[in-house]
């Protein structure tokens, strides 16, 4: 990029990239705490909103953090890597293994908000699941929690008469998760397809995330198909986008 290229970018821009610049080369490391707005208006001779600016741009693209009342800082927070072909094998949840085992390798993981109900089908997922108007499906919303950072949000959608008394309608559905509960049910899901889209967050989404409002967002629609090519479930995820790598790995 040229001085001149360099001269029409936003103030703020120029210091966010500067900044970008000394954390990728090390001078700055994961945890450390990065000139704060008044350091950076001493320093570039601008104004407070300026350095604010400057600073937001890293907070949005997940580069930084702020922590209250203590400063912005480099955010220490590895990314996962999302196997999205390895994740789902039959060998993971049909041996009891959960299908994050594929991706979260010795880290911690916890679901902390599951909530389980019997609901009117969405028009869409309705459709998708070849429903009648009258059927309801089991609606299980979860958040994601990995080594302290929310991850991710979903949202399953099951047809109520295939799972009705079985543990997918509780909180713990088991050793492999519903996939392995829906085998056993005689709905072995033999077919996925995962649908991946981009977007900001809305105001929820970003609180229970704990994203800013900056940082997008990754939605994967996956639904899984038993024998006879029948839908028996449809996830609604929504993925913290800096949270996040997307691995496909696929013979040619």
């Amino acid at each position: 990029m040229t001085t001149t290229d360099d001269d029409r970018r936003p103030k703020y821009q120029r210091i966010a990239d500067s900044l970008r610049e000394a954390i990728q080369s090390g001078e700055y490391r994961p945890g450390d705490r990065l000139p704060g707005e008044n350091d950076l208006m001493a320093a570039h001779g601008v104004a407070r909103m300026t350095a604010r600016q400057a600073l937001g741009v890293l907070k949005d693209e997940g580069v930084a953090e702020s922590r209250k009342g203590a400063g912005v800082f480099v955010r220490s927070f590895r990314p996962l890597r999302r196997r999205g072909i390895q994740r789902l094998a039959q060998e993971q949840w049909g041996s009891g293994r959960s299908i994050w085992s594929a991706d979260i390798e010795d880290r911690t993981l916890v679901v902390d908000q599951v909530t389980v109900s019997e609901e009117a089908a969405p028009d869409q997922i309705g459709q998708v699941l070849g429903l009648a108007d009258e059927e309801t499906v089991c609606v299980r919303r979860r958040r994601f929690v990995l080594d302290g950072k929310p991850v991710l949000l979903a949202t399953s959608y099951l047809p109520t008469s295939v799972v009705a008394g079985s543990a997918i309608t509780q909180e713990d559905t088991g050793p492999g998760g519903t996939y392995a509960r829906l085998a056993e049910l005689g709905y072995k899901p033999v077919h996925f397809r995962e649908e991946i889209r981009s977007r900001m967050p809305t105001k929820h989404e970003a609180a229970q995330l704990s994203i800013s409002a900056g940082t997008p967002v990754i939605l994967v629609c996956r639904t899984a198909f038993a024998d006879e090519g029948r839908p028996v479930e449809i996830n609604e995820m929504t993925l913290d986008a800096a949270s996040y790598i997307l691995e496909y790995d696929f013979d040619a």
